[in-house]
């Protein structure tokens, strides 16, 4: 299942002083130069992109990739004929990666407060990208997790 949030991409939210970063999930043709056009649709619009990979799943394409601009990456993407899933908050997060154990005590902090984690990746600053089932829910862990870490 795919959802749709369009509308909602770049803001700022103050109690963290963070801004919202987004996830597009992106349908690709499976086929040689798919993913370059994609890349340079977003290099030609001035969008950079900060994390995210693409799988090959029956025969499709779908890739997750991580923007600050998610207005902009979308309809760059939409103009050109790539097809965009979904657009949705992402929650960012650094672990400690000299303490082993972490992927599993975050996890478990969002399974314990009803949170499903439904994608998971790193952006090109090493931090842990989620996207989880209810955003409200996953962003008071996640927020009370960097306070614990600071």
């Amino acid at each position: 299942m795919f959802y749709r949030e369009f509308g909602k991409n770049l803001g700022y939210n103050r109690s963290t002083g963070e801004y919202i970063m987004r996830d597009l999930t992106i349908r690709l043709e499976n086929r040689p130069g798919a993913m370059a056009e994609m890349g340079e649709t977003l290099g030609a619009a001035g969008v950079s992109v900060e994390g995210g990979g693409a799988w090959l799943f029956e025969g499709t394409v779908v890739a997750h990739f991580l923007f600050e601009d998610g207005d902009a990456a979308r309809n760059a993407l939409e103009t050109a004929g790539i097809e965009v899933l979904a657009d949705r908050e992402a929650l960012v997060q650094k672990l400690r990666q000299d303490q082993p154990g972490q992927l599993g005590k975050i996890s478990r902090a969002m399974a314990d407060a009803g949170v499903n984690i439904e994608v998971l990746y790193s952006d090109h600053q090493n931090q842990l990208i989620l996207l989880v089932d209810d955003i409200e829910k996953g962003r008071a862990v996640s927020d009370e997790w960097k306070k614990r870490s600071l």
